[in-house]
């Protein structure tokens, strides 16, 4: 009886992880429509806001010391979790990566980040979510379509707390995250989690037709000047001294 509840339970989470995956890369596909702009402007915008929360945490020590070697960053205001027995979880973010020849920030990429569990849990919550690229192979990694965090690339939860220091990090990892939910921390799981590339909206925001993550993070090849205080925010944060340095 155990072994096939515990089936049913795989099953169940199979299912919605293949769903909501299936639902991020359509994403890909959808043309560009009047709103995509507006919507990813705004989201630029709510992400700088997010970063600068983030810096002026006192629990977000070692968020800070790690983010000034951290290779990208990706930072999703919302991410929504509902949860009745299979839970979902999904929000939309933007990513930047650092030149390592010029030191320079890239403007942000679009993506949205969703997954799936399974379990006694009902509720639902918002969190704040970044996620730092600590090497080459997780910037890499987000230029595909889609990735698995967890799965195609390693992902460890960052360090949190009054004292904490990146030193305690597990600085393996390509990818750590953090995240805050009305005041916690951790407040949405990630292991396993689908980020997907945001066509429509890496279009309309650039004004061209097909920008891959490449042309944005790497080659440079498209630019939009709305983007310039995020850009500023994060180069500053990167470079920022600790307080107790």
């Amino acid at each position: 009886m155990n072994s096939q509840k515990n089936w049913i339970a795989t099953a169940s989470l199979v299912l919605v992880t293949v769903l909501i995956t299936a639902a991020l890369v359509i994403f890909q596909a959808v043309p560009a429509s009047a709103n995509d702009q507006q919507e990813a402007t705004q989201l630029v915008e709510k992400a700088r806001l997010t970063l600068d929360s983030f810096m002026s945490d006192n629990n977000m020590g070692a968020f800070r010391d790690l983010l000034k070697k951290a290779e990208g960053v990706f930072i999703a205001p919302q991410v929504l979790k509902g949860a009745f027995f299979v839970g979902a979880s999904g929000g939309s973010g933007v990513f930047l990566a650092r030149d390592k020849n010029t030191n320079q920030w890239s403007d942000p990429a679009f993506y949205t980040i969703g997954g799936a569990s399974f379990g006694l849990q009902i509720g639902g919550q918002a969190s704040e979510v970044i996620l730092l690229a600590m090497t080459e192979r997780g910037v890499r990694s987000l230029l595909a379509n889609s990735v698995k965090l967890g799965g195609d690339i390693g992902i460890a939860v960052g360090p949190v707390g009054m004292g904490a220091a990146a030193s305690t990090a597990n600085l393996s990892a390509d990818i750590l995250s953090f995240s805050r939910s009305k005041g916690l921390y951790g407040g949405v799981a990630l292991d396993g989690a689908v980020v997907a590339v945001r066509g429509a909206w890496n279009d309309a925001y650039y004004d061209k037709k097909g920008v891959s993550p490449t042309d944005i993070l790497i080659r440079h090849d498209v630019l939009n000047s709305q983007a310039v205080n995020l850009v500023e925010d994060v180069t500053k944060s990167a470079a920022q001294k600790s307080a107790s340095m």
